[in-house]
């Protein structure tokens, strides 16, 4: 099953797995702590919209520049190293400015190294199985925010309000992720770097971008207006009664679903094609969505968001091997990167967008809103499908 997975994958696939496992540690703690030393939902707001932004801009610029200086493996290592060494900052101040200063240090680290892994993720992987190598990856990192929050469950039991300490804690997985990014191996080159620091040229590559990147993109940023947090799910299931413990059971729930079937449906997809997988995991995505708004049953709900995690296993790392093979291989990190912030700032649109409907409208509405939105991409990535079927076969649909 594995014999097409080589050893840098397998590295990969584990420092994603310690690092998700010290983040998702603290991605529902921070909040609580937040509020513990005197913060309220403003700050906490403006916090991760400063954060995505932060990632966005990095995750373009820094995957711009991987290929500019044709290296890979440096900010694989900055960014882990960054995020390892910033949480704890969080948890060790309560001045507003270093806990801004160390979360923006987390995503910048998050930006840095992204579009670089990936890349090198690609270069481990063929057509054949360029689904499969990304599927791994995803469903180990997802193995890892299953991890996380058992933990500081199991933690926060024992020692109830002790946030500060779980900070600390995070630096023992972030470690292990950070020794594993020292024992990779990369691959040389055979194309000439063209270094330069220019931010105009590396905020730019969609002027260079391929034509058939850029035609997936444009549906996939689309859905990325309508794609807001799970976190808005979360709030629905409790909203028809579910307790905070119950919510964040169905949250590893989801997560559990994910890990579960992200490397079969990569398998999957690179016999059966890529494009169809997409297309199939965006119905899902609809369809849970139209579900979460007309039953207001907690075990329908409960079944629906194991539904909803084959979203993200028919979804996430399929988008990365669709990307990176349309174009060419020493843009691998700038192709990658671009996607990967725009999506943060269509993330911060998708947000406030659907807080704004919710509020105004109610929670059904925003659902129903954004399953008709993704029907739409879906409709829209079909036309592109039958056109490159017919056009050519230079792109591994």
């Amino acid at each position: 099953m594995f014999k097409n997975i080589t050893r840098t994958v397998w590295f990969i696939s584990l420092i994603s797995l310690f690092n998700d496992f010290s983040s998702e540690m603290l991605y529902p703690i921070i909040p609580l702590y937040l509020q513990q030393i005197g913060y309220g939902s403003v700050l906490i707001g403006i916090l991760e919209g400063i954060a995505e932004c932060v990632a966005g801009l990095s995750k373009i610029y820094m995957g711009s520049l991987s290929d500019s200086f044709q290296r890979r493996l440096p900010f694989v290592q900055l960014g882990y190293a960054l995020s390892v060494l910033s949480r704890p900052l969080i948890g060790l101040t309560s001045i507003v400015g270093l806990i801004f200063l160390g979360r923006s240090l987390d995503r910048t680290g998050k930006g840095v190294r992204s579009g670089a892994r990936d890349a090198i993720l690609g270069d481990e992987s063929t057509e054949s199985n360029r689904a499969e190598v990304f599927g791994l990856h995803r469903s180990m990192d997802t193995a890892g925010a299953v991890l996380g929050p058992i933990v500081a469950i199991v933690y926060l039991y024992y020692n109830p309000e002790d946030y500060r300490s779980l900070f600390l804690i995070t630096l023992i997985p972030g470690i292990v992720a950070l020794f594993f990014t020292f024992q990779i191996k990369e691959k040389k080159r055979t194309t000439s770097p063209v270094k330069t620091f220019s931010i105009r040229k590396h905020f730019s590559y969609f002027k260079q971008a391929p034509s058939p990147y850029l035609k997936l993109l444009i549906p996939l940023l689309l859905f990325a207006l309508v794609n807001s947090s799970d976190m808005f799910l979360l709030m629905r299931a409790k909203q028809i009664g579910m307790g905070e413990r119950d919510v964040l059971l169905l949250y590893l729930t989801f997560n559990l679903a994910y890990t579960i079937f992200a490397f079969p449906v990569g398998r999957l997809a690179d016999r059966i094609g890529h494009m169809r997988i997409l297309i199939l995991g965006l119905l899902i995505y609809a369809l849970s969505y139209i579900l979460f708004a007309s039953f207001n049953d907690v075990w329908i709900t409960v079944t629906v968001f194991i539904f909803y995690g084959l979203f993200y296993a028919f979804t996430q790392g399929i988008i990365k091997a669709l990307l990176i093979s349309r174009v060419p291989s020493h843009e691998k990190s700038s192709a990658i990167g671009f996607y990967e912030g725009m999506n943060s700032f269509g993330l911060l649109i998708a947000n406030g967008l659907a807080g704004w409907i919710w509020f105004q409208f109610g929670s059904q509405a925003m659902l129903l809103y954004s399953s008709i939105v993704t029907f739409i991409v879906v409709l829209l990535l079909l036309v592109q499908y039958n056109q490159w079927n017919r056009k050519s076969s230079k792109y591994s649909i």
